[in-house]
């Protein structure tokens, strides 16, 4: 059923192609088409108890628009999970407190289940890229010269019985990166420490 609410959706726009020409409802009927089989490549993941490629080594690219974590292998694309982040302007980081998540290249350096949030997997923040920019925007007083960078950024969970957070797109962290909670245990399972991640806008 979930594959066929872009074309309900739509239902308007069925009605209005009945005094268009032919070939312009064939166009429009392909759009609806690929906009459902879009939302299913969106909600792919990885499922329980399944039998995954063998692979070297992951990499995880977090996209902050699109708010998805998509895991990829030797062989390419994987699995995309839906994400939340801290703030709801999605700009980097800039110092402790100020919830936002940070963006760069990093790597999984440790792994723990949190007594709130989960599944947790420790990213190198701030790591020697972030620590330049970090003063650089102290020099130039973007930030406070009291400031600090900040740390124990991760991805992790939501909290018990707030998955619903990750469906509106509600971000509600201290600057990590968040999932539904079966999400998270799954990638808890799959990723290794050492992992490559990437966070982008």
């Amino acid at each position: 059923m979930a594959f066929f609410w872009p074309l309900i959706a739509k239902e308007n726009e069925l009605e209005k192609m009945k005094t268009q020409s032919p070939a312009l409802i064939v166009c429009s009927i392909t759009m609806l088409l690929v906009s459902g089989f879009s939302l299913i490549h969106r909600n792919k993941k990885l499922p329980l108890n399944k039998h995954v490629r063998k692979s070297s080594s992951f990499k995880v690219v977090i996209d902050k628009s699109s708010y998805e974590l998509r895991v990829y292998d030797n062989e390419g694309w994987l699995y995309t999970y839906p994400v939340v982040f801290g703030t709801s302007d999605l700009t980097d980081k800039m110092m402790e407190g100020d919830r936002r998540t940070p963006e760069g290249h990093f790597r999984i350096t440790g792994k723990k289940i949190h007594p709130e949030w989960g599944y947790f997997m420790l990213l190198d923040y701030p790591n020697q890229t972030d620590l330049q920019k970090f003063n650089e925007r102290k020099r130039n007083g973007v930030i406070p010269s009291t400031a600090k960078p900040g740390g124990g950024i991760g991805i992790h969970a939501t909290r018990r019985n707030e998955d619903r957070f990750v469906d509106y797109y509600y971000n509600w962290t201290l600057g990590c990166i968040s999932t539904k909670r079966e999400y998270a245990r799954e990638l808890y399972s799959l990723l290794p420490i050492g992992t490559e991640v990437t966070i982008q806008q």
